[in-house]
């Protein structure tokens, strides 16, 4: 719960910051919050089938699709009540900022950080020497 609301945040202050950069991206408060809940629902969800529906066009362009692929999810949630996006110019625009803000945020905050195991404990020995299998 902690690791979700961790990306949320960082999510929500990305997209302040892509509003702030692309006049075409407008909020209210409450709207903000509820469309980069939505967007991050979006991103977990439809994401991974678009790609796997347009793995070609990934691969031919280099995964520069990608981003259009962004721009879409971005412009589907601007069609919210209080978050818009006026253009999908803007949701392109947007979403590069979206995603090169985040890419900061994951790194200043190490939560692109794999979780780390504890070491192994080493075998604990009985006495009664190697047991072997069969």
């Amino acid at each position: 719960m902690r690791s979700f609301l961790k990306h949320w945040a960082i999510t929500t202050a990305a997209v302040l910051v892509a509003a702030e950069l692309v006049h075409g991206i407008t909020f209210t408060p409450g709207g903000l919050i509820l469309a980069t809940l939505v967007l991050g629902i979006l991103n977990a969800i439809v994401r991974p089938i678009l790609i796997l529906v347009t793995l070609p066009a990934i691969l031919l362009s280099f995964g520069l699709f990608l981003f259009v692929i962004n721009a879409l999810l971005l412009y589907a949630v601007g069609h919210m009540r209080d978050f818009h996006v006026a253009s999908f110019g803007d949701a392109f625009w947007g979403s590069l900022i979206i995603s090169f803000v985040s890419l900061i945020l994951n790194h200043l905050t190490k939560s692109d950080a794999p979780t780390q195991r504890p070491p192994p404990r080493p075998p604990t020995d009985s006495g009664k020497g190697p047991v072997i299998d069969v």
